[in-house]
């Protein structure tokens, strides 16, 4: 295996060496040069343009700063203060978007930028070498503590690690950027600085024993497999691959190459990257255990996790399947990270099996949830998209709030020429109905595809230009029904025997002014919440329908730095009191939906049953912004839904009770929560229970966090505990070093079930403070209890 594996580097090593391909087609060789694909106008030819004016009013040397400063050069600029335990991560992500878009549009700012940020990175590589010659050269990283952290790691003391907020993930961004912008743009020296990169990370974890990697990796990483992978690819080199299969966690591989979801409750944007490295390595390893992992995550999460927008998670976590309605009870909603990533591990599945549930699904997420995360006038970006009903999304701002989801934002909306078309072999796939032009330049062709998609439902490809033999491989969508779909080759129309999510073969000798005209009959579907049938989305086509429901509250719409503001904190309705459709009939209700004249994709539904009625019009999602909505909708059947509205009814009303006495709560457990309220830890751990999330400490170990108290006084604390706990559960409670309560849980309750307790907090303790620090300190030989929820209240 080994010789194979080392005759097909050599081969992938000649090939690059000899080849006169562009660098994006050596890495991913079924797709064209995105300047070879040029959008026409549409919403993502505006989508593209509006955000690179977004992407040059961020200051290059701001986020430069954090590589200077671990570098030891002097400061340019002041860095960004926002999420600064993760220092870095961003500028990765804006040079894959520059990078991007030198290739998409020649746009000369975007290289001029990103040129100055490469000349930059060289002078911080440089400097690492000389001012950290025992674990820096090579080093192109921003992570905050570098020098503590990456100097220990590599002797196996992963203290300063642990304490650092995901340095790998950090790292991984800027790894990204540095081959982008070779990838996209040939840059050679971004692929020097990327290989010379790589080769640090592979010196740091040398002297590592596998044990030790995998303890390493339970920590968030991105898609560092993924990077060694891509490196194996473009040098030929086994040490890369070796070194992917390395960074390649055993907690996800091994139960997904088995064939086992084991997805619950764990935190979502962790595990998508990885699953591409899985894919990647199997596409070049030809390795099953890694290729079949990568396509049994996808389907897992494509078909039972996701929701009617193609998106994933709640407050960063995969739900059990008990755990769903938290979709509707919370705001933290898909976050865009998950779908940027979730879109990139589909192209690659796709490029190893181009089956058209790939571009299904693909397309379903570009439209609803990526196109929707943008501000369509400012450009901002959106983090969480709320499913609750009758809530909304914030966005950002330029240099404020330097959130994951601004970087992949940055790099979404340069890609939408992406995947319109692929080739391989003798055979050009038309994947997605976007207004285009094509330059196949092997073929010596040009086809444009004139289209208002989805606003009509028809495209037309034209050949504009030269003349080659080849298979046109027109894709029928999922949602198009049996037959429906109809073909025109210059008048004529085209026999088929495929169905709906499949492709349409056309093969003839193309000449210039040829015309293939094709119609999409799009019609009405209902789709259920995962694992809540009681709420349902409407989808016409691919698109999901949404409603405006109001502009009330819309606190922190344009989020400023604070450290939640990519959260729309602003007052939740009550979900009893939105619009509920009172229906025994699903179909009757998805094909009764009116259109409204003269608005294409807008409909009425006057004649339905609803309860909390209110004159509302649905549109496509990704047309919503700064405005309540609702996107998912309670559906309940003539009999059953006063007696669930009264229960709903008074569930929500302790609910929003609770909200509104709250000053400040973390989850423990989760990942971003705690990174929120700056956890300190020792001798802790972490764990789930009944889709609920805990965290303990052991030993005289502890954990705290920092919760703001806003200045209130008559402050209580409560805490979530479960009953039926084993074994000795004695601890302290402390506020700011001054013990609060001492608290014995012991057999405390003896049946299983969740338990607030609320403690009473002495206004000496909170006095004229911003933020307290909440510890849970456990004795020696003994344990806390595990801490499910921690809320700072307001008396009643």
């Amino acid at each position: 295996m080994r010789i194979a594996q080392g005759l097909l580097g050599m081969m992938l090593c000649t090939l690059l060496t000899n080849s006169n391909l562009h660098a994006q087609d050596s890495l991913y060789n079924n797709a064209f040069p995105l300047s070879d694909v040029k959008l026409l106008e549409g919403p993502f030819k505006h989508a593209r343009d509006l955000n690179i004016q977004t992407l040059l009013k961020y200051d290059a040397d701001r986020l430069l700063a954090p590589y200077r400063k671990e570098a030891g050069l002097p400061a340019k600029a002041k860095g960004y203060s926002n999420w600064d335990g993760l220092s870095g991560h961003i500028g990765g992500h804006y040079l894959s978007a520059l990078a991007i878009n030198v290739a998409a549009t020649h746009n000369a700012a975007c290289r001029s930028r990103m040129e100055y940020m490469l000349s930059e990175l060289k002078s911080c590589m440089d400097a690492n070498a000389v001012n950290n010659p025992e674990w820096g050269i090579g080093y192109a990283g921003g992570v905050p503590n570098s020098k503590v952290i990456w100097s220990s790691l590599k002797k196996g003391d992963f203290t300063a690690y642990h304490a650092a907020w995901v340095p790998w993930y950090n790292v991984h961004k800027m790894y990204a950027g540095l081959r982008d912008a070779w990838l996209y743009t040939g840059n050679q020296q971004a692929k020097t600085l990327f290989l010379q990169f790589c080769d640090w990370g592979i010196n740091i974890v040398a002297a590592l024993t596998d044990s030790q990697v995998q303890s390493m990796l339970d920590t968030e990483h991105g898609g560092m497999n993924e990077i060694f992978a891509d490196a194996y690819q473009i040098t030929g080199d086994h040490k890369y691959l070796d070194a992917a299969r390395k960074f390649s966690h055993n907690m996800l591989l091994k139960p997904m190459a088995a064939g086992t979801d084991n997805l619950d409750n764990q935190h979502a944007n962790t595990q998508v990257p990885k699953a591409i490295g899985f894919e990647r390595i199997g596409e070049l390893s030809h390795d099953l255990q890694y290729f079949k992992a990568g396509r049994f995550f996808w389907e897992t999460v494509t078909t039972s996790r996701s929701v009617a927008f193609g998106g994933n998670s709640r407050r960063e976590f995969f739900p059990g399947a008990t755990a769903c309605m938290d979709f509707i009870n919370d705001v933290e909603g898909p976050e865009s990270c998950n779908s940027n990533n979730m879109l990139k591990l589909t192209e690659d599945l796709f490029r190893s099996d181009p089956q058209a549930k790939y571009m299904d699904y693909y397309e379903r997420t570009l439209y609803n949830h990526i196109l929707s995360t943008q501000h369509p006038v400012h450009g901002g970006y959106v983090y969480f998209t709320p499913l609750r009903p009758r809530h909304y999304k914030v966005y950002s701002a330029p240099n404020e709030a330097m959130w994951c989801c601004v970087g992949t934002g940055m790099e979404n909306h340069g890609q939408y020429n992406r995947l319109i078309y692929t080739h391989r072999n003798d055979s050009l796939s038309l994947n997605l109905f976007i207004a285009s032009e094509l330059n196949w330049k092997a073929k010596g062709v040009t086809i444009r595809q004139e289209t208002q998609f989805p606003y009509t439902e028809k495209t037309r490809l034209i050949v504009t230009g030269g003349t080659s033999r080849f298979v046109l491989m027109v894709r029928y969508p999922a949602w198009v029904e049996e037959g429906a779909l109809k073909i025109w080759v210059n008048g004529h129309p085209v026999s088929y025997t495929s169905g709906p999510s499949s492709y349409i073969a056309l093969q003839r000798t193309w000449k210039k002014n040829d015309v293939v005209d094709i119609q999409l009959p799009m019609h009405n579907t209902i789709e259920h919440l995962p694992n809540v049938p009681a709420y349902i989305a409407i989808m016409h086509g691919p698109v999901l329908l949404a409603a405006k429901t109001g502009t009330e509250q819309l606190t922190g719409l344009v989020a400023n730095d604070s450290r939640w503001g990519h959260i729309a904190a602003g007052k939740k309705l009550p979900v009893d009191k939105a619009p509920v459709i009172v229906e025994d009939n699903l179909l009757a209700m998805a094909n009764g939906l009116i259109p409204v004249k003269d608005k294409p994709l807008c409909f009425t539904f006057p004649a339905l049953k609803m309860i909390n009625p209110a004159k509302l019009v649905l549109e496509p999602f990704y047309q919503i912004h700064d405005a309540r909505y609702m996107m998912y909708w309670m559906v309940l059947s003539g009999t059953q839904y006063q007696t669930y509205l009264d229960s709903l009814a008074a569930t929500e009303k302790d609910r929003l009770a609770l909200q509104q006495r709250t000053v400040d709560f973390v989850a423990p457990g989760e990942q971003q929560p705690e990174a929120d309220h700056s956890i300190r830890s020792d001798q802790s751990r972490t764990g789930s229970s009944a889709d609920e999330f805990w965290r303990e400490a052991a030993n005289g170990g502890y954990f705290s966090y920092n919760l703001t108290t806003n200045k209130e006084t008559s402050i209580e604390l409560m805490v979530r505990y479960q009953g039926a706990e084993q074994g000795d559960r004695k601890f302290d409670i402390y506020v700011d070093g001054e013990k609060l309560v001492s608290e014995d849980n012991t057999a405390r309750w003896r049946h299983p079930g969740f338990f607030n307790v609320i403690y009473a907090v002495p206004d000496s303790m909170i006095k004229d403070k911003d933020h307290v620090r909440i510890k849970f300190q456990s004795l020696q030989q003994g344990r806390t209890s595990a801490i499910y929820y921690i809320r700072l209240l307001k008396k009643e």
